[in-house]
């Protein structure tokens, strides 16, 4: 039993040196990771309640964009940029309020809430809000502008529509050339999308009609500019 006792007394005395050695490095580490854990778990609420309350007032926007009420839009947009601005509610209630201003006669309100969205969206939301802003810029002359939003497209889809509108810019500023050598690129990315849709099986017969007018309206923008002579 001495044994025993002498064993145990031993192996306290090693505990204790260790935790004397590593015990409250081991607490601030517990410590952190607590820490860290209850910080993600806040996070984790808040980024719910926001886009919760962010889809509130887009509800909102769409309700005053289908009664075409103009102060209620510009408020909820503006309410969505100015307190949800980090979630993906603010980029669609910025390109719903862009389209209603638009229709309302308002292209500098339009552009504001365009260019925000091709500043701040993601991928396809981005490239179509980049696509309306370059269109409101054309509207303006600001051709340069224009052009500037039309660089890196995140889809061959959007890079047809970006090609499009660039010869459309193109053609404004009377560089014929120019204009026609991107209205051309449209017609070898459309070939390039429809071959990768028969070899992937997933054309449709809406796509092939789509492009066939797309093909048809290209071919008539570069005869007007006499094939860019």
């Amino acid at each position: 039993m001495a044994a025993y006792d002498l064993e145990e007394q031993e192996q306290l005395a090693e505990i204790k040196a260790w935790w004397k050695q590593y015990g409250e490095r081991l607490v601030h580490v517990i410590t952190v990771i607590a820490l860290l854990v209850f910080a993600w778990q806040g996070w984790n609420w808040y980024q719910r309640n926001q886009v919760g309350q962010a889809s509130v007032v887009y509800g909102a926007l769409q309700q005053a964009v289908q009664a075409k009420d103009t102060q209620r839009i510009k408020a909820a947009s503006g309410e969505l940029l100015e307190k949800f601005s980090g979630t993906p509610y603010a980029v669609l209630g910025a390109l719903n309020s862009a389209k209603a201003m638009i229709e309302e006669g308002d292209a500098q309100t339009a552009k504001a809430q365009l260019l925000w969205a091709a500043e701040h969206g993601k991928e396809e939301l981005r490239d179509l809000a980049r696509l309306r802003a370059a269109a409101v810029l054309l509207d303006e002359k600001a051709y340069d502008q224009a052009i500037a939003q039309l660089n890196g497209a995140s889809s061959t889809s959007f890079e047809i529509r970006f090609q499009d509108m660039r010869g459309d810019i193109l053609a404004a500023q009377g560089k014929k050339t120019e204009a026609v050598s991107a209205f051309q690129t449209v017609l070898s990315k459309l070939g390039e999308l429809e071959k990768s849709a028969r070899s992937d099986g997933v054309g449709t017969e809406w796509q092939g009609e789509s492009n066939a007018i797309l093909r048809d309206l290209i071919g008539q923008k570069i005869d007007a500019l006499g094939g860019g002579k």
